[in-house]
């Protein structure tokens, strides 16, 4: 195949990918700032101008997301198209394989997985951490506002006795509380005094408390500040709290080396490092799974049931990869393996089909 008809083929395969991928963007941003929205017009202080500020700054995370999904319907549409106008009809005849117009295609998934990797990525991490500023900033205050469910509680053992810690909302990848609580209990393990602030920031050897409610003996003492002490070291909070996805890929591997020099394993980090290094591949098989039912000659009809097969075989290839992430998280297989797995068997299963259809 000749150097034109390749750049062809790719060009109009990253033209799909990206209507594709502004189209759903579009739809995206406009679901989330209407929940959004929704949740929030009664808070003080609210206004259409920041909901759309902080829905702007979680697009590129929801649209991480979706790239998997982008990448297999932009094949699927990109093969279809090119049927349909009699294109690989007429590259067939001029001797030109079924691989030939597909590596293409393959490139620029791979493009389009690094791009997501290399670029989406750390604007996502970033912006969705200055959105869950924002939004609490929004919420301050307010004992009403939905709490973060998944949150877990740390206790810390310190000479002087132990300390629950619990917060609404975790920020600056776990480094950050916002209307944290503080239980400090006694060598029996009794409480003996709780302190609500409205930040919780982790310093060298200590948690610095700012706008504080101290609870002890049935009285109630505001405090500007307050410290309360402690021997945790920042990589194993940002272990414990920090979401994997909020941290930029170019950071994972420092985090990681870091967080196991402490003992501690980072599976969390461990495995959304290896999956955003899998991805491009990921894209790579989704390509190939869209090939397997989207080159049937156009005047035979793309069957509707073989597209709805693809698109179920993409979803399921999804769906395996997200279970097999949280086996690896929770340290059931090694992250390595839990990330390239599905995305090989994937790749193994649409070249075997292809092999069957176009070489017999």
């Amino acid at each position: 195949m000749g150097w034109t008809l390749g750049r062809y083929f790719f060009f109009r395969y990253v033209t799909i990918t990206v209507w594709f991928f502004l189209g759903l963007l579009a739809l995206v941003f406009l679901i989330d700032f209407t929940e959004l929205s929704g949740r929030t017009t009664g808070l003080p202080g609210f206004t259409y101008g920041t909901a759309f500020a902080i829905s702007a700054l979680r697009m590129p995370m929801i649209m991480l997301q979706t790239v998997p999904f982008v990448g297999l319907f932009s094949a699927m549409a990109t093969l279809v198209s090119l049927n349909r106008r009699y294109e690989l009809v007429i590259a067939r005849s001029a001797g030109v394989s079924a691989w030939q117009f597909l590596f293409p295609c393959c490139v620029g998934a791979l493009m389009f997985g690094v791009l997501s990797v290399g670029v989406l990525n750390p604007i996502a991490a970033h912006g969705f951490s200055w959105s869950e500023q924002m939004e609490n900033q929004l919420r301050a205050g307010k004992s009403n506002a939905v709490p973060q469910d998944t949150t877990p509680w740390l206790r810390q053992k310190t000479s002087s006795g132990d300390t629950i810690i619990g917060a609404r909302a975790i920020l600056n990848q776990g480094l950050e509380m916002a209307d944290a609580v503080f239980f400090v209990l006694d060598q029996q393990g009794n409480i003996v005094e709780r302190k609500d602030a409205a930040r919780a920031f982790l310093r060298d050897g200590y948690w610095e408390l700012q706008d504080v409610k101290l609870f002890k003996d049935g009285n109630i003492r505001p405090e500007a500040s307050d410290r309360v002490p402690t021997n945790l070291k920042p990589e194993f909070v940002q272990e414990r709290l920090a979401r994997p996805e909020t941290i930029p890929f170019y950071e994972l591997p420092s985090k990681i080396e870091v967080a196991r020099s402490f003992g501690l394993k980072a599976n969390a980090f461990a495995m959304q490092f290896d999956s955003l290094v899998a991805l491009p591949f990921l894209l790579v098989a989704m390509t190939l799974i869209a090939a397997t039912v989207s080159m049937r000659f156009a005047r035979m009809g793309q069957s509707a049931t073989m597209i709805l097969g693809g698109v179920l075989a993409g979803f399921l290839l999804y769906v395996v990869s997200v279970l097999v992430k949280a086996f690896g998280v929770a340290g059931f297989v090694p992250t390595m393996v839990a990330a390239w797995v599905p995305v090989v068997v994937a790749m193994f299963f649409g070249v075997t089909f292809l092999l069957y259809k176009e070489d017999g």
